[in-house]
């Protein structure tokens, strides 16, 4: 991360959007005023894997990108589906990339230190299985040695892996960072716990955020692994009971809660896959509200964004982002959304103290046309 990238994170703004419809702008680092005691703050504590390796592809020498995109089996370092590119490197925009050299199962590839076999092509030239020719030791050394963390060209300075691990981060099943927990430094996670506000983890395997091909991004997001504790689906239960709050950092906590979560929003513990997309026509039966970065109109992580809010509501969103020229991607700004009250709900509201640009009610109508998913860059 550059300088000026940590500079922008210790000025980070935050864009809220409370139950009622206010829209209110404030430092990011008055996040935690916006929660009330009882509250359950949950992230993902998933570390970021060093998934983009250069090298060549043995049969024609040419240069050759692979990006490891998903787990066959998880913490088998052996096998993973991986998309690959030509020549270049993440300066060009992803969708500008060269296409990889014709891939065949067999082919064998070089990438640094470590060899890996193209074992099965999977109904796309670009995405494909993968297997590293070794043990886990040799795998695990070569990908420490060897790999990048995956990046996009709105970042041009290479990024080393301790720059794409939140401060949370713990077992690296992630291909790209958990970004949204980025927001939580220890000043505000001791503001947490200052004002009575719980604290949980889970573990998700987030995926990549862009492919550079239109066809297969509408794949994405591709199903994700992740792990809820025991532990976490108590506080989540004591939270439900005394009618408070549950609050997503980041899209791969919404879908990993979601998709354990019983009829009643009670959360199953244990390992999951998180499979397919969220969005205007999904019920939220477990969180209340979202913290994420700041995504375009169109792209994945804001489809994710119509389940909490209305058509209406995120078209002003978008607007206040633009005005206010918030900044996106990975190491930029954030919104809190949290989703309309359901009838005879009871659930706390974030203190009513700083700066608003309007009071709006929810609109009730869903526009039913939607814009392709266009993955961040």
């Amino acid at each position: 991360m550059t300088s000026n990238d940590k500079l922008r994170q210790q000025s980070a703004k935050l864009l809220a959007v409370d139950a009622d419809g206010t829209i209110r702008h404030l430092p990011r680092a008055l996040l935690a005023a916006l929660f009330s005691r009882g509250d359950l703050v949950v992230a993902n504590d998933a570390a970021t894997l060093p998934a983009s390796l250069i090298g060549t592809h043995d049969a024609t020498g040419r240069p050759i990108e692979v990006r490891l995109a998903g787990w066959v089996s998880v913490h088998d370092l052996r096998q993973f589906a991986a998309i690959a590119f030509g020549g270049g490197d993440h300066r060009t925009r992803t969708e500008d990339r060269l296409p990889p050299p014709p891939l065949s199962p067999g082919d064998r590839l070089s990438l640094g230190p470590l060899a890996a076999v193209v074992d099965q092509l999977l109904d796309h030239p670009r995405l494909f299985r993968l297997r590293f020719v070794g043990d886990h030791p040799t795998i695990l050394a070569g990908l420490a040695r060897h790999g990048r963390p995956i990046q996009y060209a709105h970042v041009p300075e290479p990024l080393d892996l301790w720059d794409i691990w939140t401060s949370i981060a713990a077992d690296p099943i992630a291909f790209e960072a958990p970004s949204a927990g980025f927001a939580l430094d220890w000043r505000i996670l001791a503001a947490c716990r200052q004002r009575g506000i719980g604290f949980a983890t889970l573990t998700h395997a987030a995926g990549i955020s862009s492919t550079g091909d239109p066809l297969l991004d509408l794949r994405l997001p591709f199903d994700e692994p992740y792990v809820i504790p025991e532990e976490t689906t108590v506080a989540i239960a004591h939270a439900q009971s005394k009618r408070r709050r549950i609050i997503a950092i980041g899209t791969t906590v919404v879908r990993a809660l979601e998709s354990a979560a019983n009829a009643d929003g009670s959360i199953r513990p244990g390992t999951g896959v998180a499979r397919g997309r969220i969005g205007h026509e999904t019920p939220l039966r477990t969180v209340d509200a979202i913290l994420t970065g700041v995504h375009q109109p169109g792209d994945s992580h804001f489809e994710l964004l119509r389940a909490f809010t209305t058509e209406a509501l995120l078209g002003e969103v978008s607007e206040e982002v633009r005005v206010h020229k918030y900044h996106p991607h990975d190491f930029g700004d954030s919104l809190l959304i949290e989703r309309p009250r359901i009838a005879g709900e009871r659930r706390d509201g974030p203190a009513k103290g700083a700066q608003t640009s309007g009071q709006r009610p929810p609109d009730q109508t869903r526009d039913t046309s939607r814009p392709p998913d266009r993955p961040r860059r």
